[in-house]
């Protein structure tokens, strides 16, 4: 039996309905549906959107996900029914979290609603991080020092960007910008105001609707020993007060 016909079966058996009750919000006959739920046959993409839209769950849940694995009320209430994301714990049961590789850090937005792919990462257990869902994420660039490159960023799924604390750290992924670390700064409405802490960088919006997840800042992995950076901090000057220079001369001009 496929996944499809087994979800639709829990489904339906949750929520109290007849087979004939749902086959009749569906406009098909119950033998038709019937054969849906048996595996014996496969809803055209125009069903399936039917089911979807009936039963309030994606159709990429219902044909990849097992469903009885989690709670009916999480997935039916989920933002756009994103994926659950459960919580794994090893053997001594610490909870296990998953390392987003450097170099296919990309990779991860068109496979993090993916199972598969999810479970095909490596993961690491660290005793004192409990309560929450964990993931570990690269950094790059220099925008957050004294994380770079070759960093890794273990961040605590986070449902709700209600829950977002101002001047606090977060893994921020995106369909534009893909995965970033940043401090959030303030919530506008329809946007997340955010910042780096390297001052050369300017603070900028991420729109909701590119929001795909929240990851709140745990603590950070550097496999490279922190450099002292006074030799470049003057070079770093030079070119944020030339940055400000020009910024207050556009500002005298366009007061003209």
């Amino acid at each position: 039996m496929s996944i499809l016909a087994e979800n639709i079966r829990y489904l339906r058996d949750q929520l109290k309905l007849s087979q004939q009750s749902v086959a009749d919000n569906l406009s098909i006959t119950r033998g038709r549906y019937a054969k849906y739920e048996d595996g014996a046959s496969q809803p055209p993409i125009e069903l399936l959107i039917k089911m979807s839209r009936y039963y309030r769950v994606s159709i990429d849940l219902m044909v990849t996900i097992d469903l009885k694995k989690y709670p009916l009320n999480d997935i039916i209430n989920l933002p756009d029914n994103r994926i659950v994301l459960p919580v794994v714990v090893d053997q001594s049961g610490n909870n296990s979290i998953e390392i987003i590789p450097q170099k296919a850090s990309m990779g991860y937005l068109s496979g993090y609603t993916d199972p598969g792919y999810i479970e095909s990462l490596q993961n690491i257990s660290l005793p004192f991080l409990t309560n929450g869902k964990y993931r570990a994420f690269p950094v790059e660039g220099d925008s957050m020092p004294p994380f770079k490159d070759g960093s890794y960023i273990v961040g605590k799924y986070i449902e709700k960007t209600e829950d977002l604390k101002p001047d606090k750290t977060y893994i921020f992924v995106t369909l534009n910008d893909g995965i970033t670390y940043k401090r959030f700064k303030s919530r506008k409405e329809n946007a997340l105001h955010i910042a780096a802490d390297n001052p050369f960088y300017e603070p900028y919006d991420i729109i909701l609707s590119d929001l795909l997840e929240v990851w709140e800042y745990a603590c950070g992995i550097s496999i490279r020993e922190f450099e002292n950076e006074d030799h470049t901090q003057s070079v770093k000057d030079m070119f944020l007060e030339l940055r400000r220079d020009i910024k207050n001369l556009n500002q005298k001009v366009s007061g003209l």
